[in-house]
């Protein structure tokens, strides 16, 4: 089963996020309310998918994808960034940064779902 840590400070999308990976089968989720419980999490389960808010108040998303990807154990782990910022300058940034997408919110439920499956591919190949 593919480990998918999702992480958002909001109890509402972190559930919704949560049911829509669920609903996909296959996947184990485990979750986090803000960036320091995310690296936490993160260096115990390993997860191979990151669904990561990058709003969030103490370390935005874009630190953590930083100290995910900078972290040998954790390099391997596809970063999807969900944001209410839809700036070009931010998707290129979250890529320079290694994350592998960059969706906006609100999201479409079945472009999230894609994203997910994409990435998915790319862990199995």
């Amino acid at each position: 089963m593919v480990k998918v840590l999702i992480v958002d400070d909001e109890e509402p999308i972190l559930s919704l996020l949560s049911a829509i990976v669920s609903s996909m089968g296959g996947y184990t989720i485990v979750r986090a309310r803000n960036g320091q419980e995310a690296l936490k999490v993160a260096k115990v389960e390993m997860p191979d998918i990151v669904l990561l808010d990058n709003i969030m108040p103490g370390m935005n998303g874009l630190e953590v994808c930083r100290l995910i990807k900078s972290d040998p154990l954790l390099a391997h782990a596809r970063i999807l960034i969900l944001s209410c910022q839809g700036q070009n300058f931010d998707w290129h940034l979250a890529r320079e940064l290694g994350a592998a997408g960059y969706i906006t919110k609100p999201f479409d439920n079945a472009v999230l779902m894609d994203q997910v499956k994409e990435l998915t591919k790319k862990i199995k190949n």
